[in-house]
């Protein structure tokens, strides 16, 4: 079984089962907010430039490669970085999941970009990792939440938040 929470039937059992109820009220109401924010940002549109930026701004590693990619300097990025970048990018024009009216071109796009990347493209030492990554606050839930925050930013702000020349 996949998805299952096991609560011992110990004397802590009522208070545990009342706190995971709680939870999976506010993970309910979670989804329903974060289906208006991405149906929102599915009708702001990005060019491909923009796209590849966010993923840029998404995944960078640190301040070192943060600073070369504002002054423009992106070759002298490291190569593990441009490839994770470029095969991001490649996942976000190719993929048929962001071939679709709601992804293609759009802010929503350039957000499930990064979090297919990871869920679709990266290659992982095996599943534990895939998910500790993904879902136990790894790299790939960082990396999604960063992403989350550009694309909030973008949405208000514009492509100034790109620093785009």
């Amino acid at each position: 079984m996949s998805n299952v929470v096991r609560i011992r039937h110990t004397s802590g059992a009522k208070q545990r089962l009342e706190d995971a109820h709680k939870v999976m009220g506010l993970a309910d109401k979670l989804s329903v907010q974060l289906e208006g924010v991405f149906n929102q940002w599915a009708k702001v549109r990005v060019t491909d430039q923009e796209v590849k930026k966010l993923i840029q701004l998404a995944l960078c590693p640190n301040k070192e490669t943060l600073d070369l990619i504002k002054k423009g300097a992106e070759d002298e990025v490291s190569t593990v970085f441009k490839n994770t970048v470029e095969d991001a990018f490649a996942y976000a024009m190719v993929s048929d999941a962001q071939q679709m009216q709601t992804t293609k071109g759009t802010l929503f796009g350039a957000y499930n970009a990064v979090t297919g990347y990871y869920q679709n493209v990266r290659t992982y030492k095996d599943k534990e990792a895939k998910l500790q990554s993904i879902v136990l606050g790894g790299t790939a839930q960082g990396k999604a939440q960063k992403a989350f925050e550009l694309c909030t930013a973008f949405q208000s702000e514009g492509t100034k938040i790109l620093n785009l020349n």
